[in-house]
């Protein structure tokens, strides 16, 4: 890697750690409080952020880089988060939800850390806790059921990116 592009990979981690842990205060501050559903919105843009910024990078690594399973994570979050914020009478799923995702932003916040230190994807896929994607489908397979409440997005997305992380 290139001293630009290693240049690159310092400015996306100092940004997205910073991201990172406005969105672990966000998640603190409405957990438990329904009243807050929407605030969850806020939280799907700022992880589309870190998403963004992954892919980009992504582009100039090889494909077993440990940046491209950041991307796919911080994509699924987003879809959790922008799920969730739709999230209508039910204070139980939303629960679930904050705390899935102050436990996703964890694991991600590890990702981000990870480009100093691993390297390949499948390195920082084996340190993700296996219940997080029992979760994470469990909670995918909720908002599947209540599509009809939620707005639809395109499950093959969402498919393909749980395989990629080797959590489908």
């Amino acid at each position: 890697m290139s001293n630009i592009d290693q240049d690159i990979v310092k400015d996306f981690m100092v940004e997205s750690k910073v991201l990172l842990r406005d969105l672990v205060d966000l998640l603190e501050k409405i957990e438990g409080d329904f009243s807050q559903v929407l605030r969850l919105g806020e939280y799907a843009q700022k992880v589309d952020r870190i998403a963004g910024g992954a892919k980009g990078l992504a582009l100039m690594m090889p494909p077993e880089h440990v940046i491209h399973m950041v991307a796919d994570y911080a994509a699924l979050c987003r879809v959790v988060g922008e799920r969730a914020s739709q999230i209508n009478g039910n204070p139980q799923l939303y629960d679930v939800c904050v705390a899935l995702l102050l436990d996703a932003t964890e694991a991600l916040s590890e990702g981000v850390g990870a480009l100093e230190k691993v390297r390949l994807a499948d390195e920082l896929r084996n340190l993700l806790p296996k219940t997080f994607s029992e979760r994470l489908r469990w909670v995918l397979n909720k908002f599947a059921a209540d599509s009809k409440k939620v707005q639809k997005l395109d499950q093959n997305e969402i498919d393909n990116l749980l395989k990629k992380l080797g959590m489908f």
